[in-house]
């Protein structure tokens, strides 16, 4: 080969190489919301390292009624890489390899996506490495779905103004919502679906209305069954919505909008009735405005799996924004 060809074959690799590269960048993710695509071996999918991956990213949602998975597992082996699972989000590729490795690769198929590689020499090195890096891959997972949920809600918003006007606060919400009730410190908003609704409540307490440890929970449910006695109820008297008293909801200190904030899940129920289903409360403290704004999700689907509908509250209420005074 003289030296003229090997000119042109190798700047043909070169455009080939940036041509390809460009064309994954352009490339955009699809596939449901909070699935997964696992990439490794049956040998190692039958074993304890598929074991500890199901326990670790298929373990229950909590504060559901029911059980239901954090994520939707796909898994394929090795061989199969190239193909259409690289379109999704989160993409966990797993490998027997000499040495052990846990690299994050961002956006390296398409766009949004994080690829998370772990390799190690022995199964015990594996299983050690999701042990150990789990938590943050789950966060990351978490970060881009929401994401993902953002980008499909604002392709059609309730105009905001109402909501500023009383608030003092942006927040992105679907036109499926409509207004239920408007009241001076208080909103709820309601989407029906087929075989139930989804709820969005916005509202505001004095800053010293919930007290901190060892009292803090037991004030947040004070606080949600309040709100519930004065303006949620079934169509029968004495039926106002209540936090559900067999089960403690689960409480975290989170920050939401560069604020400290309580994010609190559990499950609600009517008194004297037998409608119940999940929530997800954040109390945020806003010293600015001198309140407790609250921000709460829940949803009645007797008939449906609930853990993509609180998904969806989830990602609306932290879209929030509160305006600087």
């Amino acid at each position: 080969m003289n030296k003229t060809h090997f000119l042109l074959l190798l700047v043909s690799l070169l455009f080939f190489s940036c041509a390809k590269k460009n064309d994954d960048l352009h490339r955009k993710t699809t596939g449901k919301i909070n699935t997964i695509s696992v990439i490794i071996d049956d040998q190692l999918w039958n074993g304890e390292i598929g074991d500890s991956i199901r326990n670790k990213f298929a373990s229950p949602v909590i504060g559901l009624p029911q059980e239901e998975p954090l994520f939707n597992i796909n898994q394929y082996p090795v061989k199969l890489l190239e193909g259409f699972m690289t379109d999704t989000r989160a993409i966990i590729v797993v490998k027997k390899e000499p040495q052990n490795k846990f690299e994050i690769k961002k956006n390296q198929y398409a766009s949004p996506q994080n690829v998370f590689h772990i390799s190690g020499k022995t199964g015990a090195d594996i299983i050690a490495s999701l042990e150990k890096n789990a938590p943050q891959m789950i966060q990351l997972i978490k970060q881009t779905e929401i994401a993902e949920s953002q980008k499909i809600n604002n392709q059609s918003l309730l105009n905001p103004q109402v909501i500023d006007n009383k608030f003092h606060i942006s927040i992105k919400i679907p036109t499926g919502y409509t207004y239920v009730l408007h009241k001076s410190n208080f909103m709820w908003l309601k989407k029906e679906i087929n075989g139930g609704n989804t709820s969005l409540l916005i509202y505001q307490v004095p800053l010293n209305y919930i007290k901190k440890n060892p009292n803090l929970i037991s004030n947040i449910i004070k606080m949600r069954d309040s709100i519930g006695n004065l303006y949620i109820s079934g169509t029968e008297p004495n039926t106002n919505m209540i936090t559900e008293e067999a089960y403690a909801p689960y409480l975290s200190k989170i920050t939401l909008d560069g604020k400290d904030a309580y994010e609190t899940k559990g499950t609600w129920e009517l008194k004297n009735d037998f409608m119940a289903g999940p929530f997800i409360n954040y109390a945020i403290i806003d010293k600015e405005y001198s309140r407790i704004l609250v921000l709460e999700g829940f949803c009645y689907a007797p008939s449906k799996e609930k853990r993509d509908l609180m998904h969806e509250l989830e990602s609306i209420i932290k879209s929030v924004e509160i305006e600087k005074r």
